[in-house]
């Protein structure tokens, strides 16, 4: 009788998981002509492999019991890898340890499936208690870098203190995804470092990353914002010197703290940047996306910078574990123009909208900025009212 409630529930188990998998997924129409979402989620937790949850011995697990749980699949680094595109996921377990998985689809929207095992990342002489949030960098040096927070538990927080935490920058690199060489955290002096990429190109023949110094864990304190700095090795990185080069501003969707999303996208305009803002809300903190860019000769000058957010959550998209967020670490320009933008909701699920190099420069150099006052915001307004009563005066 337990064979038959063990065949008869994976029966069910690897049907409903197949036909998930499986599932296409639909573009939808976008109003706002920049981006387009996408019906499903790319990612769940329903994704991860059956291997990794159940016990498939129907001896040792007579009832088909989930053996080890998961809770999420958010926050992933992406990359366009021999011709499958990839996602580096933060998965969660019902442990709340992060780890990273390779998840991969034929074509960027659908049919994501884990590689066979996750990550197996070395640690350091003073191992982590937790990973999270890798950038991955395709390296003119040939490796491919991820970049990753690693979390310590506080040694000075007070006795019965058990939440205080220290966050660095891990390093590591790798040629197949599957063996990874562990580096030394990078060091940096400006406090703690939660949100770090580094960038494709050397810079002044050094190894370049973009920081964001906070005094704490959670807050930012005196931490301005983006931050950006070089390094002479990468094998030892050490960053002496940080530059802001976008400030948090009161009263902003980055009021709160920012910080760069993934690794930039090189145009013949300038770089293209995908960054999360967080403010203040009466809910709580809100994470959304916005986009910049920074000259091609120098990635610390901002360009252009548009006004607001480029992406918010919507719908589903603002209900989970952490409500109201959406956040990017990954996104892969393809061979065509077309730009796929990964992001995660609530800290809970991977979502992609697509969108192409031309229309995000487009947006980026043609949006009004930000003037941080609401009667430039209402003259931006009007600038537009003006230009199309000009072009057509019956509306």
């Amino acid at each position: 009788m337990s064979n038959e409630l063990f065949q008869s529930r994976l029966a069910i188990i690897r049907s409903e998981s197949e036909v998930l998998l499986t599932r296409k997924n639909k573009k939808c129409f976008s109003t706002n002509g920049i981006f387009n979402r996408f019906q499903y989620p790319v990612l769940t937790r329903s994704h991860i492999p059956i291997h990794w949850r159940y016990d498939l011995n129907p001896e040792t697990n007579p009832y088909c019991m989930e053996r080890i749980g998961f809770n999420a699949t958010f926050n992933s680094g992406a990359v366009k890898w021999n011709g499958k595109y990839l996602l580096i996921v933060r998965v969660e377990a019902n442990d709340r340890k992060s780890f990273f998985a390779v998840a991969e689809s034929p074509n960027g929207v659908d049919n994501f499936r884990f590689w066979e095992r996750p990550i197996i990342m070395p640690e350091t002489e003073d191992p982590d208690t937790n990973l999270y949030d890798m950038r991955v960098t395709l390296h003119e040096d040939g490796y491919v870098y991820g970049v990753f927070c690693t979390e310590r538990k506080d040694p000075f927080a007070p006795e019965g203190d058990t939440s205080s935490a220290v966050a660095a920058a891990g390093i590591a690199r790798t040629k197949d995804f599957i063996n990874w060489e562990r580096l030394p955290d990078l060091i940096t002096y400006g406090g703690q470092q939660r949100n770090v990429v580094l960038h494709p190109l050397f810079i002044n023949e050094k190894y370049a990353f973009f920081t964001r110094p906070q005094d704490g864990f959670i807050d930012t304190g005196k931490g301005g914002g983006i931050a950006f700095g070089l390094s002479d090795t990468i094998e030892h990185a050490e960053v002496k010197q940080e530059k802001i080069l976008d400030a948090k501003v009161y009263h902003t969707i980055y009021e709160v703290k920012n910080g760069q999303g993934p690794a930039p996208i090189k145009t013949d305009k300038g770089w293209l940047n995908l960054a999360h803002g967080v403010r203040n809300t009466a809910a709580g903190l809100r994470y959304t996306l916005y986009l910049f860019m920074t000259a091609i000769d120098d990635p610390t000058n901002v360009i252009h910078k548009p006004a607001g957010y480029f992406i918010g959550p919507l719908g589903e998209e603002r209900v989970g574990d952490v409500s109201n967020v959406v956040f990017s670490n990954g996104w892969i320009e393809d061979e065509n123009g077309e730009v796929f933008i990964y992001y995660a909701s609530s800290d809970t699920r991977m979502h992609v909208a697509t969108s192409t190099v031309d229309q995000l420069i487009d947006y980026c150099m043609n949006s009004p900025q930000d003037n941080f006052r609401s009667a430039a915001s209402v003259q931006n307004i009007n600038e537009l009212i003006d230009k199309n009563l000009a072009f057509s005066p019956v509306l």
